[in-house]
């Protein structure tokens, strides 16, 4: 008995974070590409309209994480977690009640502010709960939460829409299913015994550990990854070649980013974790240029499984390496890490929608997003060589 406690405890906290972070980044955040087209034609959106409603909950998502970044939150991180999964599921079935630019701003940005306390929170306390435990490779199930919320999403919406024009349900089965989804976490995560103050953080850049370097990186994968994730959606149902796949692209974004933080887990492991990094971003950029580079339905699909398949797999050892690298208390340099990507993918949507509106297409934006995938690949390899010649 004793044993089989031992081995199913690291479990508990890890389907705890996997639920958490289905809810505040796999539906509360990603639910938007599903539903765009909805939105598009029920409400005539502009694609700038369109970019600016996803860059508000991404700027909602970098305020989110700098105040992580720069103050602890007071009081009980879980009751923290808790109440943001609870505002992710509010704000999100809130949508369904406007139509007002403004107010789908706020939502967005409120969202997205609780989905950066959802991913931050959550990746501390799971990832502390596993170390303590000598588990740290149960992190993939906690990070398989985005590709699961990701396909959830990608069900919910078109069984929830009752027409081409039907924006409203979808948003308010998605909110309702980021409320029951948050139920169990308190169960499975419970308040954690109290223990000695952790050592002061040493803080990003201090030393030669590449660590400023690392979160650029990270950085410009929030910036590579965000125009297809947001947008791709919208891309098939605009083409009639590639509408029939308009429900299965993004299921299969799901679908395949549900295990690739397994898969690059063991990459991570192999190969050690920058170089890993490397190669996951230049993979990504050939998923993001093959978005927009026509080909048919089956070009578009495998479009959408690079992507799924390496950036939730990115964010999650990217995370695991700036915690590797962190001296003391790793909370802020997370917080830093999630900042990063939050300013690129913040950046991201608005400049494709100001470029789609003047050019007529998704084709510049695209291959700028890739571009900075490759970059980021540099960087990481350049960390690769530093490690092994340090």
């Amino acid at each position: 008995m004793n044993e089989t406690h031992r081995l199913l405890h690291p479990a508990l906290p890890a389907l705890a974070g996997l639920l958490s972070l289905a809810v505040g980044i796999g539906i509360g955040r990603f639910a938007y590409t599903p539903i765009l087209p909805y939105m598009s034609a029920g409400l005539e959106l502009t694609k700038s309209e369109a970019g600016l409603i996803a860059s508000a909950n991404y700027l909602g998502y970098l305020l989110g994480a700098l105040g992580a970044a720069w103050r602890a939150v007071p009081g009980d991180a879980r009751v923290w977690l808790l109440g943001a999964l609870a505002v992710s599921g509010l704000s999100t079935g809130a949508m369904t009640f406007t139509t007002s630019l403004g107010a789908f701003l706020l939502l967005r940005f409120v969202g997205g502010a609780a989905g950066a306390l959802v991913m931050v929170l959550a990746s501390s306390l799971v990832m502390d709960r596993l170390a303590a435990a000598g588990r740290e490779g149960w992190a993939a199930v906690m990070y398989a939460g985005v590709g699961t919320g990701i396909a959830i999403s990608s069900l919910a919406v078109p069984a929830a829409a009752s027409g081409g024009g039907d924006w409203q349900s979808p948003w308010f089965f998605c909110g309702v299913l980021c409320l029951a989804l948050s139920i169990p976490v308190a169960a499975l995560l419970p308040k954690p015994r109290a223990s000695a103050p952790a050592a002061p953080d040493a803080g990003a850049g201090k030393g030669d550990n590449g660590l400023s370097r690392l979160i650029i990186a990270y950085g410009l994968v929030g910036l590579g990854y965000v125009i297809t994730a947001t947008f791709v959606s919208d891309m098939v149902r605009a083409d009639s070649v590639l509408q029939p796949a308009e429900h299965l692209v993004w299921l299969c974004v799901g679908l395949t980013a549900a295990p690739s933080v397994a898969l690059w887990g063991w990459a991570g492991r192999r190969w050690g974790n920058e170089r890993a990094f490397a190669v996951g971003c230049l993979i990504e950029a050939v998923g993001v240029a093959l978005s927009v580079l026509g080909g048919g339905i089956w070009l578009i699909l495998l479009a959408a499984g690079l992507l799924g398949g390496t950036f939730v797999g990115l964010t999650a050892i990217g995370l695991i390496e700036a915690r590797h690298r962190s001296t003391g208390d790793p909370r802020r340099n997370l917080a830093l890490m999630t900042a990063a990507w939050g300013l690129g993918q913040m950046v991201g949507p608005t400049l494709a929608g100001v470029l789609f509106d003047g050019l007529g297409s998704y084709l510049v934006p695209s291959l700028l997003a890739a571009a900075a995938l490759a970059v980021a690949a540099a960087l990481a390899a350049s960390l690769s060589w530093r490690t092994r010649n340090a």
